[in-house]
């Protein structure tokens, strides 16, 4: 379903030859989310590029750097982050966070109070949305 959606969407979908360990690149990311905000699109956009269109080895610290660099990430406070653990406790942090709300794996949304877990097919994820929304729309009308 991931390749007819990418396909659909235009989107490059190269699956890698080998599963790599993506917890350094997540917790790069965790920590430029939560530390360097303005740089985190591009630097997320490019490490999710890296993977799954590029074919590249979000494993290896010097294609995380690359991405890094070219997103205005400092450097120097992302390897410190890294080497001391404070970055991977982000994720920790973050995946305590989700189980607590009933997350037990990727993709989930919490939309309007409920959560959606799993790929889902683009017209039903559009009319959750559409649905949230609307429940959005109707409760701001009942406050006025």
């Amino acid at each position: 379903m991931l390749e007819q959606q990418a396909a659909a969407a235009g989107l490059a979908l190269h699956w890698p030859a080998r599963i790599p360990n993506s917890r350094k690149a997540l917790a790069a990311a965790e920590w430029v989310r939560r530390n360097q905000p303005n740089a985190f699109a591009e630097f997320h956009h490019k490490l999710f590029e890296a993977h799954f269109a590029l074919g590249e080895d979000i494993d290896d610290q010097a294609v995380i750097d690359r991405h890094a660099a070219n997103a205005g990430v400092d450097l120097g406070a992302l390897h410190t982050a890294l080497a001391d653990g404070s970055a991977y406790a982000e994720v920790d942090r973050a995946e305590r966070a989700g189980r607590q709300h009933g997350v037990h794996g990727t993709p989930a949304w919490l939309l309007d109070g409920r959560l959606i877990a799993g790929l889902q097919p683009a017209p039903e994820f559009q009319r959750v949305a559409q649905d949230a929304l609307g429940q959005q729309a109707r409760s701001e009308r009942t406050r006025r």
